[in-house]
């Protein structure tokens, strides 16, 4: 079980690039333990949003506070030690095999200097053991363990997200910021994928903000639905009040016809 998670808030947060507001005073909160679907049409803002959360964006206005924490000031790396991991919409590996990705997931908690390290002396090679008997207990609980000491690239598609959402693991979050986990996948990879993240839940005890236009995924797993459109948040609150509400129809249905005419 993960050490205490805290609930993480979304105040006001706006963000503009060159005049165009991409983010208009969002606010939302992800209650520990919980997970968040953060959903819209496409440019709705989603992943603008998740770029402020990881520091890969800085906020025109408005906060983000996590942990006693206000992050929107702060670096990736830093936001990152507080316990804060993300996957990517595409796929982030490196060459090399399947525990060289994950080790990367590692690097931020080594005590090891880098001298110490690269001279291999006694206490940096108990503390990679350590690290690396971690990941492959990672690797084991998302299915991928036999592809450890393989290369990434032969992988399968839905392999090789695992991967990626293993690497996040290895961070040892309390938050998971998952940007669209199942884009691309098939129908058994998908339902494979969401059993994965109900179990990671459901073991880690983490918070989990997930991205995805998978909307049968969506409502199944999500405990709270906060919907963007246009950089607006339009709804927010359990996924069976926020499927019914009239301008969250009105703005899945809106952009449909829009590409229907379009067509």
């Amino acid at each position: 079980m993960t050490a205490a998670v805290p609930e993480l808030r979304v105040e006001g947060v706006t963000v503009r690039f060159a005049g165009l507001t991409a983010l208009d005073q969002v606010s939302f909160t992800v209650a520990p333990g919980s997970i968040h679907a953060l959903i819209g049409p496409n440019g709705a803002g989603k992943s603008t949003c998740f770029n402020v959360l990881s520091g890969v964006y800085r906020a025109t206005g408005g906060a983000v506070r996590y942990d006693g924490r206000e992050l929107t000031a702060l670096a990736p790396h830093r936001i990152a030690g507080l316990g804060v991991a993300r996957t990517f919409q595409n796929i982030v590996l490196t060459t090399g095999t399947v525990a060289d990705n994950l080790m990367l997931g590692r690097h931020g908690l080594g005590r090891a200097g880098f001298a110490s390290t690269a001279l291999r002396l006694p206490k940096a090679v108990r503390e990679q053991r350590r690290h690396r008997r971690r990941a492959h207990e990672i690797a084991d609980f998302l299915g991928i363990a036999e592809h450890f000491d393989r290369p990434v690239a032969p992988l399968s598609y839905g392999d090789r997200k695992r991967v990626e959402l293993a690497r996040a693991l290895c961070m040892e979050p309390r938050l998971l910021l998952l940007d669209e986990p199942v884009a691309g996948m098939n129908p058994t990879e998908r339902l494979s994928m969401a059993a994965i993240i109900a179990a990671v839940r459901a073991e880690l005890g983490i918070s989990i903000l997930i991205v995805e236009h998978d909307m049968g995924m969506v409502m199944r797993l999500a405990d709270a639905v906060t919907v963007l459109d246009f950089g607006r948040r339009i709804a927010d609150g359990p996924p069976e009040r926020v499927q019914q509400d009239p301008e969250v129809v009105r703005a899945y249905l809106g952009r449909q016809e829009e590409q229907e005419e379009s067509a």
